[in-house]
């Protein structure tokens, strides 16, 4: 599995996972309300020193923000066409600093920490009849474990792709990976019922 997660012992790391999560939404709830350019600027610098203190290389870091970013430009760039640089700029400072926080808490805290605390956060939803928390902490944990399997799947099929000078079409790779992914999921499905993993009693 390609985890995110970064082996450290900063100040982010010693804080409790619902801290971290309560933190992050906190701060984008207050991230939109506010548009001053010199307080999101200030912001943008201190996510950034959170970041850095995650403990890895620069160039590791820039790497794994570099897709999300390039999309945040891509929005600052409709928004520049359309808008005043001003106005512009607020959401590139909004998004940035929102982005820099969410790879903090991400890098900061393991797979196994987000389940437990989306697990707990959703148990009080067990009295209305309609959930498990325990099926919502095994779906998220499903989600975090093959999303990046998925991606890296694409590639390798868009290499192989390559090698055979096949022209890489997304409908000549989009088969393959749907076939390969659905395999995995009836694998999967089955190891899980095979442990009784979601037999609930009544």
């Amino acid at each position: 599995m390609q985890s995110l997660y970064v082996e450290g012992n900063s100040v982010m790391h010693r804080l409790s996972p619902r801290l971290k999560l309560l933190s992050l939404t906190i701060f984008g709830v207050v991230l939109f309300i506010s548009g001053n350019l010199v307080l999101l600027s200030i912001t943008v610098l201190l996510t950034a020193v959170l970041y850095r203190m995650v403990g890895l290389p620069f160039a590791d870091g820039l790497r794994r923000l570099r897709p999300v970013f390039l999309t945040i430009a891509v929005v600052a760039l409709f928004n520049l066409i359309f808008n005043p640089w001003q106005e512009a700029l607020v959401p590139l400072l909004r998004l940035t600093a929102l982005m820099l926080l969410a790879a903090t808490v991400t890098a900061t805290t393991s797979i196994t920490e987000f389940i437990d605390e989306v697990t707990a956060l959703a148990r009080p939803l067990e009295r209305t009849g309609w959930v498990q928390a325990d099926d919502i902490g095994l779906a998220l944990g499903l989600v975090l474990r093959f999303v990046p399997e998925i991606v890296g799947r694409y590639q390798a099929i868009r290499e192989a792709h390559k090698a055979r000078g096949l022209k890489v079409r997304p409908t000549t790779l989009l088969a393959p990976l749907i076939i390969l992914t659905l395999k995995d999921a009836d694998n999967i499905a089955a190891a899980i019922d095979a442990r009784g993993i979601r037999r609930h009693v009544s």
